[in-house]
């Protein structure tokens, strides 16, 4: 007997999917209303926003918003029609790449539409059935998922743990000779949940004794990192050791679109091998030319960057200093971690939000192991000490009420009103 498809999507919904009826709407799919920024609408009221990933603060930077505008008063939304193989090719497209390549300190560089995408068919085109992937077990999803593409052997390594590292280089090792086919090692620049930066420096190491290629997903370094913001390559004095340089616009940019940077020969084979390009329709030129004036200032403008890096020292500083575990982050990431089950955190979110105007991002199982809480924030230039200095104080209170119970005896007595 032929079961019916969708019989399992209605018995199981998912770890996720299975708090949607109480969460949709407030928990995920938040609806975050107003000008982009540190202070925005939620649900009606004013709200001090932690969660978003505009890092330097350019989303409503005025050069920027007025770029965006001429773009789209000159080409509309549609331009250039068609694939960049086809009919979708421009001169600005191509300054981009390679203002994008000598920025990051490439030879080449090559435009994608999208960073989740890009990353999947990078990965897809870069490597055949005979070779070997060795990659970090908490990689981002767009990792994760080109890697199901690859139909060759794979390895997970424990997260930056060297020693597990190099059992599977070894392995791999192992594997490729009898494949006759090559390593292609990825890790990121920057762990997006707990703020660590890869290991960059010591996988570099690694190529002494291993013969590998290292793919970097930069999306959390690129424009944060690094004395000219090349990202963690940069900042780990490595960067030209990376054979493969990844990052999105959809961070530091504020914008839509990635890019990859690499050797000449290795931009000229994907340029004609990524499938989700080359059957794709060519970045807008919205987002080509906004793009443009969004590096021209993270070039120039070094004020901005040192303004996120002042608000991410004091907000991480004041954090430890109330006692808070920010676990080993090294970037602007700054994850807070908690004890609690998921109804409390629902409890707890909700209470931040309606009684202390502070909206951020919560983490809990499946993402990271169930009785942890994770608040998430992304601290940015556009914060300023006092927005901090109001955040510190509602995280004392909301910690006492964990702490003493009142959160658990909520949750157990009533739904959450997300109304």
């Amino acid at each position: 007997m032929v079961k019916d498809l969708f019989e399992r999507i209605q018995d199981n919904k998912g770890p996720l999917g299975k708090w949607a009826s109480q969460a949709e709407g407030y928990y995920v799919f938040p609806k975050l209303e107003g000008e982009l920024g540190p202070r925005m609408t939620f649900h009606g009221k004013n709200i001090l926003n932690w969660s978003l990933n505009d890092y330097l603060g350019l989303a409503n930077h005025p050069e920027v918003r007025q770029a965006d505008t001429d773009a789209a008063i000159q080409f509309g939304a549609a331009y250039p029609m068609g694939a960049r193989m086809m009919s979708g090719h421009t001169t600005y497209h191509e300054q981009l790449e390679n203002e994008l390549a000598e920025f990051v300190m490439k030879e080449s560089a090559y435009l994608l539409n999208f960073g989740y995408q890009g990353m999947v068919s990078i990965i897809d085109a870069l490597v055949t059935k005979n070779d070997i992937i060795v990659y970090d077990v908490d990689s981002h999803a767009c990792i994760i998922d080109g890697v199901r593409l690859h139909m060759g052997k794979r390895f997970t390594y424990k997260h930056n743990d060297l020693e597990s590292m190099e059992k599977n280089l070894q392995r791999a090792t192992k594997m490729a000779e009898e494949t006759g086919g090559g390593i292609l090692f990825i890790t990121e620049g920057v762990f997006g949940m707990r703020g660590q930066q890869g290991k960059l420096k010591e996988i570099v190491a690694f190529k002494e004794k291993y013969n590998f290629r290292l793919l970097v997903d930069d999306a959390h370094g690129f424009g944060t990192l690094g004395k000219t913001g090349a990202g963690a390559g940069e900042e780990q004095g490595v960067q030209d050791q990376i054979d493969v340089y990844f990052s999105t616009f959809a961070k530091s940019m504020a914008n839509i679109g990635a890019f990859v940077a690499a050797d000449k020969t290795v931009i000229d084979y994907l340029k004609y091998n990524l499938r989700s390009q080359m059957f794709a329709k060519a970045l807008p030129m919205i987002q080509t030319i906004g793009s443009l004036k969004r590096l021209e200032l993270l070039r120039k403008s070094s004020e901005i960057k040192d303004k996120l890096w002042e608000n991410v020292n004091a907000l991480q500083s004041g954090l430890k200093e109330k006692g808070f575990n920010i676990g080993d982050t090294n970037t602007c990431i700054t994850p807070v971690y908690l004890e609690g089950s998921i109804p409390e955190a629902m409890v707890m979110v909700n209470d931040l939000r309606e009684n202390y105007g502070i909206f951020l991002s919560i983490v809990v199982y499946p993402v990271i192991p169930k009785g942890i809480i994770l608040l998430r924030m992304i601290p940015t230039a556009s914060h300023t000490l006092a927005d901090i200095d109001e955040t510190l104080t509602a995280f004392e209170a909301i910690r006492e009420k964990l702490v003493n119970g009142t959160y658990k005896e909520i949750a157990e007595r009533t739904t959450v009103d997300v109304s």
